[in-house]
């Protein structure tokens, strides 16, 4: 199993539900004890609905946990407002002291998450690449936090020539009850909502560069020889808008060429640095011959919308999520 399985599995699965068993069932000598119990339990689900990675898991099953909860609080009210409000004991003590400072480490979290979602005051104006469905912001926002995207803005050789990716959005395609695929992490990326999936041009440009040939990986494989894997760059008024990751063979626009917004371009596929089915997007200032990803990286918005982590858009009716 993957990272990509076994952390959401441990910390959006796992932890969550034992904090609500725990306010349900667990036994609590004093009712500091299960206030704190009760807002540790909402501070974390809170922050994994904010900056949880919604991939192995439907995004929606931390408002299951939030229902859950508030009937627990409901069904143990009664039980517990009955027992003194502070320990008596030393030890009882050091245990609520503990369990406020894992509140405050939750908060702290949600804090940063929320932080990371502020739009910034300017940026790179273009319109959403997919058109048919329900889509998924995996990576996008301003801190590490809720896009990996954003560790290419330290100052290491070893990202410079992605530099221009670090205000990137990654999207997936959402299928039957919010799934992004069936079963868990199959491997055929065929299997997965967003592989084939049409993109369009979100903005006239001309074609800078278009690469074809990649193979699509297997997930969770990734071919990091070939990082973009098929990919597109597009000048639109001198702001090159980079598409990444998309099928073998899919590819309908050659370097030179001239396209308006909206165009097929090609679909999203697995190719290159990608561990499954997903589209790649970002802007930059033009990059050079050897390193066109080490651009300065622009903030994007998508229809005057700045995405983030968990933003889910319909385009069946144009509404956020």
């Amino acid at each position: 199993m993957t990272p990509t399985v076994i952390i959401p599995a441990l910390t959006q699965l796992l932890l969550p539900l034992l904090l609500v068993a725990w306010v349900a069932f667990g036994r609590h000598p004093y009712r500091a004890r299960w206030w704190l119990m009760i807002a540790l339990a909402w501070t974390w689900i809170a922050a994994i609905g904010v900056a949880g990675l919604w991939l192995a898991l439907p995004w929606y099953l931390y408002l299951v946990y939030a229902a859950l909860l508030a009937a627990a609080m409901v069904g143990t009210w009664r039980r517990e407002v009955e027992l003194p409000f502070w320990p008596r004991s030393a030890q009882s003590r050091i245990g609520a002291v503990l369990l406020a400072a894992l509140v405050l480490g939750a908060g702290v979290i949600v804090t940063y998450a929320i932080d990371g979602r502020r739009a910034p005051s300017a940026g790179v104006e273009a319109a959403f690449p997919l058109r048919a469905g329900t889509y998924l912001i995996v990576n996008g926002g301003r801190n590490e936090l809720i896009s990996a995207h954003v560790a290419t803005l330290r100052d290491e050789a070893r990202y410079r020539p992605w530099r221009g990716q670090s205000y990137g959005v990654d999207i997936v395609k959402l299928g039957t009850a919010g799934f992004r695929a069936p079963g868990i992490l199959p491997q055929d990326p065929a299997r997965y909502a967003s592989f084939g999936d049409p993109v369009h041009a979100p903005c006239s440009g001309t074609v800078v560069a278009a690469a074809d040939g990649v193979a699509d990986q297997a997930v969770p494989r990734m071919d990091r020889a070939h990082m973009a894997g098929n990919h597109v760059i597009l000048d639109c008024n001198g702001i090159w808008i980079v598409l990444a990751h998309l099928r073998r063979g899919s590819v309908l626009v050659r370097t030179g060429a001239a396209v308006e917004s909206g165009k097929i371009i090609g679909e999203v596929g697995n190719s290159g640095n990608s561990a499954e089915p997903h589209l790649h997007i970002h802007a930059q200032r033009p990059g050079t011959t050897a390193e066109p990803l080490g651009g300065e990286p622009l903030p994007i918005r998508f229809d005057g919308r700045y995405l983030v982590r968990n933003q889910r858009l319909s385009r069946t009716d144009g509404r956020d999520g």
